[in-house]
């Protein structure tokens, strides 16, 4: 328990990973044309807890993950590196990354016909996601 001068404790490394995951299967979901109510259906999970899990409240068990992986056509490797649990594949050495990437992989997805504006949106918000904690 933290003292009442030293603020809030700080959170748990899967808790971190909590809003990433959430934002990637919304992403997912949407992408594949789903609504709560029909991935609920699909996984056989309630869309009252899918919805808290897309918004990073609670932590799912990897019963759950594998059913909304099944739901998503993704393996269950993908759900759980996302979840920070596992890596996918070999571990990469980091790269430098030119600082105007992001601005044109943006780009990129703003201006792909193939996809539509809630795709758009999604797949900006998840990029965000994962380029805010590897910038600084």
């Amino acid at each position: 328990m933290a003292s009442a001068d030293s603020g809030p404790e700080p959170p748990h490394a899967w808790q971190v990973q909590l809003g990433p995951l959430g934002a990637f299967i919304r992403a997912q979901r949407q992408l594949a044309d789903l609504s709560l109510r029909e991935m609920a259906a699909l996984t056989k999970i309630s869309n009252a807890y899918l919805s808290q899990v897309e918004r990073g409240l609670h932590q799912p068990s990897l019963t759950v993950l594998r059913a909304i992986a099944n739901a998503l056509g993704l393996t269950t490797e993908q759900l759980l590196a996302k979840a920070g649990w596992t890596q996918a594949g070999p571990a990469a050495a980091p790269i430098d990354v030119p600082t105007d990437s992001a601005a044109s992989t943006e780009e990129a997805i703003r201006t792909d016909p193939r996809l539509t504006e809630a795709q758009r949106e999604a797949l900006l918000g998840v990029y965000r996601s994962f380029i805010e904690g590897k910038t600084g």
